[in-house]
């Protein structure tokens, strides 16, 4: 299972990258997308893909017993989603305001207006 969620985690960040590397602020938009969900499932992986039970103690036990999924690994990922969400709403307005003022939406032509 690891070995399929490397391969697939690598054909994200591939995607991501051939998306950002495009003339189209759309495109530049999507590959982030990809990047962040690459990034997302990369933590998730390294964190260790185990079904477990809750992370709770026991009443009156030391420690954890048997297997438990990590809260950390979720944490970071659900913190991860949030500001990759904020970062997208930000920069869909920024596009369809400068589609707005210059009427397209390639890189290229862009550079050349102020």
């Amino acid at each position: 299972m690891t070995s399929l969620m490397a391969i697939l985690i690598g054909c994200l960040y591939a995607a991501s990258i051939y998306m950002m590397l495009r003339r189209s602020m759309v495109k530049l938009l999507i590959g982030l997308i990809l990047l962040s969900n690459a990034a997302n499932l990369l933590i998730f992986t390294v964190a260790g893909l185990e079904r477990g039970v809750p992370p709770l103690i026991a009443e009156g036990a030391q420690t954890i017993t048997g297997t438990s999924a990590d809260p950390l690994a979720q944490a970071l990922i659900l913190t991860a989603i949030v500001i990759a969400f904020g970062v997208l709403a930000f920069a869909v307005v920024l596009l369809h305001r400068a589609y707005e003022v210059i009427k397209t939406d390639d890189m290229n032509e862009m550079k050349g207006t102020d």
